[in-house]
């Protein structure tokens, strides 16, 4: 494929444990590891560690302790706090937390951010939900300055900082990149701004336009945008030999993921209830399990539209089998990444 056409390959893991599959908790994660390790064996790039608090399934709320596991077991993959729920985090702890991880894993750390929706994730940590757009932005501006080495005096409507400077900086440079999340106006406008690189939600051509004119109207340059690609919008994407098998097979663990999130109060975003895992086949937006083939053809039907520089997926919905986890993995990495190599 063509070199301005070449794509990373990421995978998100949530790390979840839902009562109805669950697993010794030490065990499962050490699994999970692995399985990660194993991947980059094979051509994985990426992965992605997501992130929400007061949970039933354990939901990983510290998700940058997962990343410095991972960056000793690893040399090459990039690991990302996809996404860190920015507002209820001191930028400062924050911007340490992550050179840590950056000098740990040589250079490899990637910091993906959003603003969260659930009421009870702020309540629970005592911070209004009420004006997180602006804290966010005080802590992007914030974490930056810290990673290029500045010390920094900051006074805004949220953080007053006084001559906070970080030892040691991360390894990259100027910074460990700095991914922004959304789907809204003032999402692209914040990706523009004070970040590196954006992954939008819904609409990716719609997405991919409005953050190229936010970039412009922040005298940004606007003509290689970093942009990734959530697999084009679904949310679980996957490849298999015999499609409808592995369909039914992960079917169960897709619901349950998409059950919680419409059962969390304060969502933005539109999730349905799904009574019977065969309601699925009415949202292939959350669910797609496609040929080696079709999965190519796919792709690279959204980077002629899109230049994407990175395709990521969730690869094992909560409680789903490693084993059949790994086979997925293996089969993607075989017959779909070296067609984007």
């Amino acid at each position: 494929m063509n070199n301005a056409h070449k794509i990373r390959f990421g995978m998100w893991v949530d790390f979840r444990n839902p009562s109805q599959w669950e697993q010794p908790w030490d065990r499962l994660w050490r699994e999970l590891i692995d399985l990660i390790a194993w991947a980059e064996t094979i051509g994985w790039d990426d992965v992605l560690l997501s992130e929400h608090h007061f949970t039933e399934d354990g939901y990983p709320p510290s998700p940058i302790v997962l990343a410095s596991a991972i960056a000793a077991r690893t040399t090459s993959i990039r690991i990302g706090q996809f996404v860190a729920l920015l507002p209820l985090y001191h930028p400062v702890r924050l911007a340490e937390d992550g050179a840590m991880v950056d000098i740990v894993s040589g250079g490899r750390f990637e910091l993906g951010v959003g603003l969260g929706y659930r009421a009870e994730e702020f309540a629970g940590y005592g911070i209004p939900i009420k004006g997180r757009g602006v804290r966010a932005d005080e802590a992007l501006q914030i974490i930056r300055r810290l990673w290029q080495g500045e010390t920094v005096t900051f006074k805004g409507r949220h953080f007053q900082i006084e001559k906070a400077r970080l030892s040691p900086l991360p390894l990259q440079r100027p910074n460990p990149p700095i991914w922004v999340g959304g789907y809204t106006p003032s999402a692209y406008r914040r990706a523009a701004r004070y970040g590196d690189g954006m992954v939008p939600a819904g609409d990716l051509e719609q997405a991919y336009g409005a953050y190229v004119r936010e970039l412009r109207a922040a005298a940004k340059d606007a003509s290689r945008p970093r942009v990734a690609s959530a697999a084009g919008g679904a949310m679980f994407f996957a490849v298999s030999d015999d499609p409808g098998k592995t369909w039914n097979e992960m079917a169960p663990h897709v619901a349950y993921h998409i059950n919680t999130y419409a059962s969390w109060s304060g969502t933005t975003q539109s999730y349905p209830r799904i009574a019977d895992p065969a309601m699925l086949k009415s949202y292939p937006g959350f669910f797609t399990v496609l040929t080696p083939q079709e999965a190519v053809s796919r792709i690279k039907a959204a980077a002629e539209k899109v230049p994407i520089e990175r395709w990521y997926t969730m690869v094992r919905p909560p409680g789903y089998s490693l084993n059949k986890a790994r086979e997925n993995l293996e089969l993607f990495a075989a017959r779909v990444i070296p067609h984007f190599r």
